[in-house]
């Protein structure tokens, strides 16, 4: 009788354990959808992960960061952002074009504004959770290689965090268009990422309950 007491309570731990895994989970899932809905991240990423290709990848970031950083001087909010980008796609292609072109290279380069879903990433002292983000992902040559990003809007890209060196204005930039929550949850510091080694066999359905 025992034994079967205590294989109950056993059961019952685990599954209020289980249970509350997943309103963590469903919580942390859609903070993270309303993080994503208010910034735009830039991607670059490399031919391969050879040194040469590295390095173009990063006179790429150069190029085009340069390109953007006075086309988003005046941009004011999220949707001003996409919108010059979205117009400045073929330029963006251009110039990353003439870059790779200048260091003798023959690869071909896209430009898209799309929809892609990320792993966590951090950035500075922050972390952005796993999920689907809007970004501008400059693809060279097979896109096979490493990529590097940063947060386009709000503009944490061009300044001395280009190379990922995060200053205090821009993580005030990042500040004012979060709620105090998300951004309490983006700082590294805070340890975001759930890590559920112990209960990854409940992740599907987990994922099934944040989408409700």
């Amino acid at each position: 009788m025992a034994k079967k007491w205590i294989g109950y309570i056993g059961v019952g731990s685990l599954m209020c354990a289980a249970l509350g895994c997943g309103i963590l989970y469903t919580r942390q899932a859609r903070l993270q959808q309303t993080i994503s809905d208010k910034v735009l991240r830039f991607h670059v990423l490399a031919n391969s992960d050879s040194e040469a290709d590295q390095n173009l990848k990063l006179a790429v970031r150069d190029a085009v960061g340069s390109f953007m950083q006075e086309k988003l001087t005046d941009v004011e909010n999220l949707e001003e952002c996409e919108l010059v980008v979205r117009q400045s796609l073929g330029e963006i292609e251009e110039a990353a074009a003439e870059t790779i072109a200048e260091n003798g290279y023959d690869y071909d380069v896209t430009a898209e504004l799309e929809h892609t879903s990320f792993p966590v990433k951090n950035y500075g002292s922050y972390t952005f959770p796993a999920g689907d983000y809007e970004a501008l992902r400059i693809v060279i040559g097979e896109g096979n290689g490493h990529n590097w990003w940063c947060v386009m809007y709000p503009n944490m890209c061009f300044s001395d965090s280009m190379y990922e060196v995060v200053d205090e204005e821009a993580g005030e930039k990042l500040r004012k268009v979060l709620t105090t929550e998300e951004y309490e949850k983006v700082l590294a510091e805070g340890g975001y990422q759930v890590r559920m080694k112990y209960f990854s066999w409940l992740n599907p359905y987990l994922e099934k309950l944040a989408e409700n």
